[in-house]
């Protein structure tokens, strides 16, 4: 007997992705008690999210992105075994937070993230950081916000601040970051394949740079920074691995404990050359 339930909260203004979006955890939940929440007319991430925060009954509450498909069918059952053990999981991450943004902070950088590139759409782009620790890497500090999956009663206590995060930039940092310090548990799942169908990695990477990051990057500083001595926002010189797959199944085939260890060590390689 399943003795997890799950919470799906999912902010949307494109019909099309929320069906799609749902149409994925509907499957990957399926044997479990489950909802799909679905927030449409949030006037931000962290506003939305705190709403369907409110509205969720299951004990492990997924906050993820409308463009997110992931292809382990195992999903559920290794979320629910995790959660047993973890506060807050994650996909891609930093174990040591530099800067306004979990991408800067470049040789403490797990997990992967696989993107489909609209700009040649034939391809995938699996984007391999690593992992110090399979599957899944501890000691996170900051989360990529495309998918955060946490305890119920962990994400009621942390909270969304949609005050200080009023936008779509660093709501994430901000929620993983404030856990962290609060000494919950979070990690980054490193074993299960998923596909995020966001713009081009260098526009990812050029986003950093933007004035509305640079502005919500500013009130990061503000929040956290003389108690924890970070840096400003600079261009993010994140390092990874990186190669195209034309499909699913070549893709799943890659997404293998072999191949991030590897990652793992190339990377680490690059820092002491460059140091």
């Amino acid at each position: 007997m399943n003795t997890h339930s799950f919470s799906v909260v999912i902010c949307s203004v494109n019909p099309w992705n929320f069906a799609q979006a749902g149409t994925c955890f509907e499957r990957l939940l399926r044997g479990f008690p489950y909802e799909i929440i679905g927030i449409h007319d949030a006037k931000s991430l962290a506003e939305g999210y705190n709403r369907g925060l409110g509205r969720a009954h299951g004990d492990i509450v997924i906050f993820s992105h409308d463009d997110v498909t992931f292809l382990d069918e195992q999903f559920a059952q290794k979320i629910a075994e995790r959660m047993e053990s973890w506060d807050i999981l994650g996909f891609a991450g930093a174990q040591r937070l530099i800067s306004p943004s979990w991408f800067g902070a470049t040789d403490s950088l797990n997990g992967a993230v696989c993107h489909w590139l609209r700009r040649n759409a034939e391809y995938l782009s699996f984007n391999v950081y690593g992992a110090r620790e399979w599957p899944v890497t501890g000691g996170i500090e900051a989360l990529d916000g495309l998918c955060m999956i946490a305890r119920h009663e962990v994400a009621a206590a942390i909270g969304f601040d949609s005050d200080t995060f009023d936008g779509w930039h660093l709501y994430d940092c901000d929620f993983s970051f404030a856990a962290h310090l609060a000494g919950y548990k979070i990690g980054v799942c490193c074993d299960i394949p998923y596909i995020h169908a966001t713009a081009s990695l260098q526009n990812a990477q050029s986003a950093f740079l933007s004035d509305s990051y640079k502005k919500y990057a500013e009130r990061f500083l503000r929040k956290y920074g003389d108690k924890r001595g970070l840096q400003p926002l600079s261009r993010a010189d994140a390092r990874f691995v990186y190669c195209y797959a034309n499909d699913h199944k070549t893709l799943i085939n890659l997404w293998k404990e072999d191949v991030f260890r590897r990652a793992t060590l190339s990377v680490a390689r690059r820092f002491e050359e460059s140091a």
